[in-house]
């Protein structure tokens, strides 16, 4: 697949997505650019996986993994603060509900979802134990610190003092940072995928001008589909008000629509028996999307003086905490069946359900 030609559709459907977003800009909103939006959105996601597949190819792991979830958080983080500027005092919880919802999605759904398919097709499935377990560390401390701490402490209310604010923000990047070392400089081998002898394994990589051509079109891919992301907000917003639902679902949707690439590269790699790609992609996107979110929103509340909640309510805590447990027993064996995809599933969907029905 990497070594060919770049097929029509890889490049069609995000220049199509940005042909509907100027049109949106200049015809405003309606149902039927609403409808074509989606479908776009669809399509968009399709090509930006394919984009991923081929520069993780060329750059090999974790390479290739890390290029996807930093793109893709960056841009999050960019949808994130541009909804906060536009509404500060209504959407104080956006950067909350979103990470929150960020890490649900990928540490249930999406790892819930590879270990299914993948125990499914293939039985029991390996990955390197150590990756996994620094990941999870890591995690389990920015959550902790950022989403759970801001509930103890002395301000009134969910938040961080301004101090607290600067301090969190320089310490969720500090640990991000130390990850993306350790991934890929001083213990890379740790997050390389079991060796497979097999056609795809040694498959000849893309050609520099194919990857380069690819990592342009997945950024044009990304961005666009944040933009239409973006443009399909009010609509959600009407729908979710319409159905008398939590805002929060808000962020779910949000993040759901932005982790769309990560989870459907990270799904079909598990389906392929590459299971270590699968949790390089989940559990990077899950610690890039508060390593990076929450620095960011935390410069901009500070810079524009706009309120920002981050502490989770004791439900979410919870849930939470049932997230990290299950993950660690999950992932401490280097060997995962379809039972623990299903246990994951489960706490995704129990996730769900109580956002919608608190």
């Amino acid at each position: 697949m990497a070594a060919a030609r770049t097929p029509w559709w890889a490049w069609v459907w995000p220049l199509l997505a940005w042909v509907i977003l100027i049109a949106t800009f200049f015809a405003g909103a309606s149902r039927i650019v609403a409808a074509a939006e989606g479908v776009v959105l669809i399509a968009t996601v399709y090509a930006a996986v394919y984009h991923a597949e081929v520069v993780a190819h060329r750059t090999g792991e974790p390479f290739g993994t890390l290029v996807l979830a930093v793109a893709v958080t960056i841009i999050e983080v960019a949808l994130i603060v541009s909804v906060m500027i536009s509404a500060p005092a209504e959407k104080a919880g956006l950067a909350r509900d979103t990470v929150f919802a960020a890490v649900m999605i990928v540490c249930n759904g999406i790892v819930g979802a590879c270990l299914l398919v993948g125990g499914v097709r293939h039985g029991e499935q390996g990955f390197q134990v150590h990756g996994a377990s620094a990941a999870l560390a890591v995690l389990a401390a920015l959550t902790i610190l950022t989403l759970i701490l801001p509930n103890a402490t002395s301000a009134p209310g969910p938040v961080f003092s301004k101090s607290q604010l600067v301090f969190a923000g320089i310490v969720s990047l500090v640990l991000y940072v130390s990850f993306v070392f350790v991934q890929t400089v001083r213990h890379r081998d740790h997050f390389l995928p079991v060796q497979r002898d097999d056609e795809e394994a040694h498959a000849p990589p893309p050609s520099n001008r194919t990857a380069s051509i690819s990592l342009v079109l997945l950024l044009v891919a990304l961005v666009a589909i944040v933009g239409l992301a973006k443009a399909l907000t009010p609509a959600v917003e009407f729908g979710i008000a319409l159905a008398g639902v939590p805002k929060a679902v808000v962020g779910i949707i949000i993040a759901a629509l932005v982790l769309l690439p990560e989870g459907l590269a990270a799904v079909r790699a598990g389906r392929a028996d590459r299971l270590q790609t699968s949790l390089n992609l989940a559990l990077g996107s899950a610690l890039a999307s508060i390593g990076l979110t929450i620095p960011a929103v935390a410069a901009v509340s500070i810079a524009l003086d706009t309120p920002l909640e981050l502490g989770l309510g004791q439900k979410d805590q919870i849930l939470l905490a049932l997230t990290l447990f299950v993950g660690v027993i999950t992932l401490g064996t280097g060997r995962t069946t379809v039972l623990q995809g299903i246990v994951h599933l489960i706490i995704f969907a129990v996730f769900l359900f109580f956002a919608v029905s608190p």
